[in-house]
């Protein structure tokens, strides 16, 4: 039997040991691997999340019973310390030696500390184990029981500078980004795009500070700022260093490897380095003279070189590397593939840019228009897998290429499906999964899910982004076979949200019980339940008091839980139209409960910090100032937002704020799959932003102009035509039906704009359903609208005036005291939250 060493436990190391236990060979030699972390490998990659939960088990790639379990010696807590090529032995540095016939070096990469003086203070990190952030947290704590104002500061504006930047959020503390570039992410993103990601960054409390070099950290024995020149300092007490990585290649040197001049263990296309014997992967291996710091290609390098050891010396590393990537950055999607960067000699750039709602998306083409060579995407990267695999696979383009990234018009995306890409296509690129390997482990294997289909393949388990497409792949070819893909709501209903619709309508059942009873099984969900209170409210206008245990936490207590316990309250502020008398409760009532008050992007005023039981005090006295609920908490109509229109603007081609008004009131507490909102614009101007809305109506000469399907949000969409210049009582009957027809057909938690997206037909066939009646449903669907806007009740009135429900608001099952344990701090002479411990 043969001995295989390992020195690494990483990612790239673990990936070695499960591809080569997969082999059939595997039982024919010893694996043995080292790790100097005090645990298993874990999910380097997700780093930052061990801030939400500080649950390092919720990382591990395996435990270490799994190793175990395959024949694996896991040697923890371990650090190897030489190596002897002559005797083919290793030892650690607990003076043990072990033996090998081949060894893996997968050592990857430590953090780059520049040698900036006063570095070694107290406060400073490094931002790569959870023993780092350990350490971090541990301090970030002591730090805010002295001072909750805290400011910690990130060292690097790139890819692990950023996940640090959001570490430091997630800390409670005040997050400075310093780089030394002029822009962020520098080796990804162009000078545009990085301005784009920085104004979204700053709208969510980040502050960056660019073309900036640490001369000095300052402090006694802690560190109490950063000096970049005379004059300019920033304080800070906390500093995390994430300048970039270097290649832990120490043994590679000390044993006579070949080494590349800035580091790095050369290895070649089998991923041997200078000794047949001894094999480099990750972030430790230069390969084309470079040092890849991305997952897929240590996996890709990992699979290389468990294929050679083990006798398929065929299988070898690719010439060159595929660099493209997709991530989401505090929220914030970045994508980059091909040549992100490309100059006019080779190629023309086509860049779509909207600063407003942070978004940039960029695309490179060949000279002759005909070939995807790259492309940039911030801010909504949803079309990244296809864009990637138009460039991989050589795909055609059409002839405006600007149809792949500009906001979809009547026609929809330029892509075409899933199924035309080549079998070839790597579909999965952390562990290399094929379109062809997708779609024959469906029809050759039986595997009818993406969970099955996972499990087969490996696909999706990596860093999640490709699961879209591998979804798309298993359901256009279960329905190439002819069988039919359904869209099950959870375990408890084998129904669609439309199938399980149409049974609460037809046999009229209203009772959440008397539904699992009769169409279901076992005791329902967090899924199931508040999917059936949206069906109950969407078809008999059931408020959400009426059956509060199945609804979700907002909607049972009709308000938003903020991150304190606390609550916030938004009146309905129909079209944006207040009077100076309603603006005076309003502050008069703030005032009285202390909360805190901001106007939302909708028009309206939010107040924040009610406690439980204060909801419905603080509803009394809005309801008897003439205010009702705004339904902030329901998936319902938010706001129909208004500019002034005729009324005061010298613009303005018919008088929007009346009609956003009675738009309103009409669809107020209408329960739908998801939130919906309205824009009224007087004119073209589009001051309302109508076109950024679910529904939306724009004045023109002539009459109203209606736009579907739009929102803003992660993914925006501009709103497609509907209808164009018709009057104000055609404008709302087809809006009537429009949102009746997406609340019968629509999936749970989508978006009209996604649900447009899906619909075969797209656009032209909601205008044959709800113009041209080609289902013949549209007097049913008048009538049920109608039936929603006459039975209207206000949430908030009915638990006010109904003792039982107004009960329930009690912080205590025992007690009417308040609770005593929710803590504000002060800001801007208002309050806030205290941050988390």
């Amino acid at each position: 039997m043969k001995t295989v060493i390992v020195v690494g436990n990483g990612m790239v190391g673990y990936k070695f040991c499960e591809k080569f236990v997969a082999k059939e060979t595997s039982e024919d030699y010893k694996l043995i691997v080292f790790g100097d972390e005090p645990r298993p490998a874990y999910d380097r990659v997700h780093l930052s999340e061990f801030f939400e939960n500080q649950d390092a088990k919720a990382l591990e790639m395996a435990p270490a019973a799994w190793y175990a379990e395959n024949g694996i010696e896991l040697m923890v807590n371990e650090r190897v310390a030489d190596i002897n090529r002559e005797e083919k032995t290793i030892t650690t540095a607990k003076n043990r030696d072990f033996s090998y016939d081949y060894l893996v070096l997968a050592t990857g990469s430590s953090a780059f500390v520049p040698p900036i003086k006063g570095v070694e203070k107290k406060g400073v990190f490094v931002y790569r184990t959870i023993e780092d952030l350990e350490g971090m947290l541990s301090y970030a704590a002591a730090l805010k029981a002295k001072n909750p104002n805290a400011k910690a500061a990130v060292l690097g504006g790139g890819l692990l500078g950023l996940e640090a930047g959001k570490a430091v959020m997630d800390m409670g503390l005040e997050p400075h980004i310093v780089e030394f570039a002029p822009k962020l992410m520098p080796r990804q993103l162009d000078s545009r795009s990085s301005q784009v990601l920085q104004l979204k960054l700053e709208s969510i409390g980040l502050h960056i500070h660019l073309s900036k070099a640490t001369n000095q950290i300052l402090g006694d024995d802690a560190i109490v700022g950063m000096e970049f020149g005379e004059d300019d300092v920033l304080d800070v007490e906390m500093l995390i260093i994430s300048a970039g990585i270097r290649p832990r290649d120490e043994l590679g040197k000390s044993s006579g490897l070949k080494m590349g001049v800035r580091g790095g263990i050369v290895v070649d296309h089998k991923m041997q380095t200078s000794d047949e014997n001894i094999y480099a992967i990750g972030e430790i291996a230069l390969y084309n003279q470079m040092i890849y710091g991305l997952v897929a290609p240590g996996y890709e390098m990992a699979a290389v070189a468990v294929d050679q050891i083990t006798g398929k010396t065929d299988n070898i590393m690719a010439p060159e590397i595929d660099m493209s990537t997709k991530l989401k950055l505090i929220g914030v999607d970045v994508a980059s593939f091909g040549e992100p960067f490309m100059p006019a000699a080779k190629g023309h750039s086509i860049i779509f840019e909207n600063k407003t709602q942070h978004l940039y998306k960029r695309i490179n083409v060949s000279l002759d228009g005909k070939r995807l060579l790259g492309g940039i995407l911030v801010g909504d990267a949803s079309d990244y897998s296809m864009l990637h695999q138009i460039y991989l696979n050589s795909m055609p383009i059409p002839s405006d290429p600007s149809q792949l990234i500009l906001p979809a018009g009547d026609g929809g995306a330029s892509f075409g499906s899933a199924m035309d890409l080549p079998d070839t296509a790597v579909v999965c690129s952390c562990e290399a999964v094929t379109k062809g390997q997708v779609c024959c482990s469906v029809k050759d294997d039986g595997n009818e899910t993406v969970k099955a289909v996972a499990k087969a393949t490996k696909a999706t388990t990596g860093c999640g982004g490709c699961k879209p497409m591998v979804t798309d792949l298993v359901n256009e070819t279960l329905k190439s076979l002819g069988k039919v893909v359904k869209e099950r709501i959870c375990e408890h209903f084998d129904y669609s949200r439309q199938e399980l619709y149409d049974i609460v309508k037809m046999k009229n059942i209203q009772d959440y019980d008397e539904l699992l009873d009769t169409h279901g099984k076992g005791n329902g969900c967090e899924t199931c339940k508040p999917l059936a209170a949206s069906l109950f409210a969407s078809i008999f206008n059931e408020t959400a008091n009426k059956q509060d245990t199945i609804q979700d936490t907002n909607d049972r207590y009709l308000a938003n839980i903020q991150r304190n316990g606390t609550y916030s309250v938004v009146p309905r502020v129909a079209g944006g139209e207040i009077s100076p008398k309603q603006m005076i409760a309003m502050g008069r009532i703030a005032q009285k409960y202390d909360l805190y008050t901001k106007i939302t992007g909708g028009q309206r005023i939010d107040m924040f910090g009610a406690k439980l039981h204060e909801l419905p005090l603080i509803w009394e006295e809005l309801i008897a100032e003439g205010f009702e609920t705004g339904q902030a908490y329901g998936k319902s109509l938010r706001t129909v937002k208004s500019c002034v229109g005729s009324t005061w603007c010298r613009y303005g081609m018919d008088e929007s704020v009346s009609f956003a008004i009675e738009i309103e009131n009409r669809y107020k507490g209408i329960r739908s799959p998801h939130k919906f909102k309205g824009g009224v614009s007087g004119c073209i101007r589009e001051c309302a932003e109508a076109r950024g809305k679910d529904f939306g109506f724009i004045a023109v000469e002539g009459g109203w102009n209606i736009y579907i399907g739009g929102n803003g949000g992660a993914t925006p969409k501009h709103a497609l035509l509907l209808a164009e210049k018709v009057d104000k009582e055609t404008a709302i009957k087809y809006v009537d039906r429009f949102l009746m027809y997406y609340i019968q057909t629509a999936q749970p938690l989508m978006r009209t704009a996604a649900w447009l997206d899906k619909l075969e037909g797209g656009i032209d066939y909601v205008k044959d359903v709800v113009i041209n009646d080609c289902l013949g449903i549209v007097d049913q669907l008048d009538k049920e609208m109608q039936h929603l806007v006459d039975t209207y009740k206000c949430e908030w009135k009915e638990a006010v005036e109904n003792p039982e429900i107004r009960a329930k608001y009690t912080h205590f099952v025992n007690s009417t005291a308040a609770d005593e344990n929710i803590e504000f701090v002060s800001l801007r002479e208002q309050k806030m939250p205290a941050p988390w411990a």
